[in-house]
């Protein structure tokens, strides 16, 4: 390798193109401590950059001259994405960040064919999820063209010496933490299930890109999300209830002087085959946004995936969107696997992001393809990043609201890196009657769209409401453990109106409680009446610390069913050993309140994590394996330089 230049300031996290284009080799900035490298010489390729030059100079001399798509004059002011220079990247008439080289849309908005030049994404690094170790010979060829359309930010070549600025746009909800709250004053805790992933893994990409405890959002970080990424033994459904529910109540780790329920629920799995069909219409972002190959590649390489599984009984449809929206498949037979997939492989990221547009259009479809009895979704995939229409959350959400009264549920997958709009994808997914994941690797879009397609596409149960009244004779405070953005109000689970989550087949669902026992040492702060006195409930001590109350619809109705589970002393006093999946759910949740630097995290420490995960003997699942790893990476990350 070659040194390419030196960073002043703030390190390089993601792969970039360099500024300039040498005729020999190409020029990729990757994080390595404070230094940008230069891989060797590519091959015998030197006619290939000379022509890719040339063209560049050719294309930007005609845009100069006031023949290119976007011209000198019509730079906008954007103040999120500057070149190293200072200049603002050329943008279209949409707000695309890619500029006069832009490659030509279709005329029915944006997307396009694609050859094996475009494609500069490393096999290995998709698989993985980690940076690429060098370029590809495609992405050389497409240099010049690259940078004239405004894809890169910023690089440096050998002898430069510059100051970088930190370009991410990356936007989260900063929920609130929920406190401790008094038995005496609000006994009903009451909120709704989720099933949503996207947290997880999103963390896992930040800790695998080298950040550290204090370079983690804490708006990223949502203990439930985390908790229901993985799967766990609790007990199956019994007659005809759609899930099985398992309580255990042992020592909180991090508060000696409280006690840690967990309370699961689990939904039958699906054999896929014998699944009743789909009608599902992929929803693609193909806007200017999504060109690394963290998005729109991995994106082919997923959706390429959950073709392999579909049939002839279902039905496929393909909506892309940028500047405007197309359609590219109508109504296929699942079994045409290859035709589904070559128009998925077919697309190119080019123009803006009109996102409602595309939706308009994929519910239309979902519509007019319903199966009745069947399972109908739009999964949408982007990086959020909308800039044309409707683009706000407010508006989106009240869009997405509207949509779902047809009976359509979503998916919402999320991608890439540096402008991904999490808020917006959560709040598509909680209002649509549907799920969310983040896909940063193909490993991840695997168990999203293969290992878990009944539980992904499938849904059992919606608008599922939680409630758990507690007994003041056995408890005096207590605490949910995330579901911030899930909380309802006591009247809204009796409220079949009121919107909640849904699961879908073989999900687990997992809440913990810090609970604070009526002999325990801690305060719990109560409310200060003014006007009367306060009207303390001793509670009945009939062996029951809490009540679970479920109440949840099946798909196709819009009556709710409710189903009450009592705790006993017997379950919450745990006798013995608890099982694993109680070590493992602690360690979790205390990883997460690390993460977050909760108020609440206690004695909360990566020892006392790593201990409980031991304790959980996580060997056999792969998965609880990487969590692990993930907890020993941010250590390390973490350690002051």
């Amino acid at each position: 390798m070659r040194l390419c230049g030196k960073i002043k300031g703030k390190e390089i996290k993601n792969r970039k193109k360099c500024h300039k284009f040498h005729p020999f080799r190409s020029c990729i900035v990757q994080k390595a401590g404070n230094t940008v490298l230069l891989p060797e010489r590519m091959g015998n390729m030197r006619k290939k950059r000379i022509m890719a030059l040339l063209l560049g100079v050719m294309l930007t001399a005609a845009s100069i001259c006031g023949c290119g798509s976007a011209g000198n004059a019509g730079r906008e002011e954007d103040g999120s994405r500057r070149n190293w220079e200072g200049a603002v990247p050329e943008t279209d008439e949409g707000g695309s960040d890619r500029g006069s080289l832009e490659s030509e849309p279709s005329d029915s908005g944006g997307a396009s064919s694609k050859g094996e030049s475009g494609r500069n994404a490393d096999a290995a690094s998709m698989e993985t999820g980690l940076p690429g170790a060098a370029a590809t010979e495609a992405a050389a060829d497409s240099a010049a063209e690259a940078y004239q359309a405004g894809m890169y930010d910023i690089a440096v070549c050998p002898g430069e010496e510059i100051d970088i600025p930190e370009w991410n746009t990356e936007e989260y909800d900063g929920a609130t933490e929920i406190g401790y709250k008094s038995v005496a004053d609000a006994p009903l805790s009451t909120f709704s299930a989720d099933v949503d992933t996207a947290s997880y893994s999103n963390l896992r990409r930040m800790i695998m890109d080298g950040c550290s405890l204090e370079d983690i959002p804490q708006g990223a970080v949502r203990i439930e999300e985390m908790l229901n990424y993985f799967s766990y033994d609790y007990d199956t459904p019994e007659g005809k209830e759609p899930f099985g529910v398992t309580t255990v109540l042992g020592d909180c780790p991090w508060n000696g002087d409280a006690k840690l329920l967990q309370i699961g629920l689990k939904t039958e799995e699906i054999d896929f085959g014998e699944a009743p069909p789909s009608n599902l219409v992929f929803l693609l972002d193909v806007s200017g946004s999504m060109y690394s190959a963290d998005k729109l590649p991995l994106l082919q390489k997923s959706f390429g995936l959950l073709a392999e599984g579909l049939t002839e009984k279902d039905r496929v449809s393909i909506v892309t969107y940028a500047g405007m929206d197309q359609v590219l498949l109508e109504g296929a037979d699942g079994s045409r696997k290859a035709e589904i997939t070559a128009a998925v492989d077919s697309l190119e990221a080019s123009g803006s992001t009109n996102g409602s547009a595309g939706i308009e259009t994929a519910y239309k479809l979902a519509e007019k393809y319903f199966i009745e009895g069947g399972n109908n979704r739009v999964i949408l995939a982007t990086d959020g990043d909308l800039n044309v229409g409707l683009t706000s959350e407010s508006e989106l959400e009240e869009l997405i609201s509207e949509k779902k009264e047809t009976g359509v549920f979503l998916s919402v997958l999320g991608f890439g890196t540096g402008n991904l709009k999490d808020n917006k994808l959560e709040a598509l997914a909680d209002r649509g009657n549907g799920n969310y994941a983040y896909i940063d690797s193909l490993s991840e879009a695997r168990k999203v769209l293969v290992e878990e397609m009944g539980a992904t596409l499938f849904t059992v149960a919606k608008d599922v409401k939680l409630q758990v009244e507690f007994n003041p004779a056995y408890v005096k405070g207590y605490r949910l453990l995330g579901y911030e953005n899930r909380m309802l109000q006591t009247e809204d689970f009796d409220d079949d109106a009121k919107d909640a989550g849904e699961i879908g087949a073989g999900h687990t669902v997992t809440a913990l409680y810090e609970i604070i026992p009526v002999d325990s040492p801690q305060e719990v702060p109560e409310t200060e009446l003014k006007y009367q006195d306060r009207q303390e409930d001793p509670g009945v001590k009939n062996g029951e610390w809490l009540n679970l109350r479920i109440r949840y619809k099946e798909p196709e109705s819009d009556a709710s069913k409710l189903c009450t589970y009592p705790v006993t002393e017997a379950q919450a006093v745990y006798l013995g050993r608890p099982p694993k999946d109680f070590y493992f759910a602690a360690a979790v949740a205390e990883f997460g309140l690390l993460v977050r630097d909760s108020a609440y995290k206690g004695k909360a420490s990566f020892a006392n994590v790593k201990e409980l995960l031991k304790k959980a003997d996580t060997g056999e699942d792969p998965y609880r394996e990487e969590f692990v790893f993930l907890v020993k990476t941010l250590e390390r990350n973490s350690i002051p330089k």
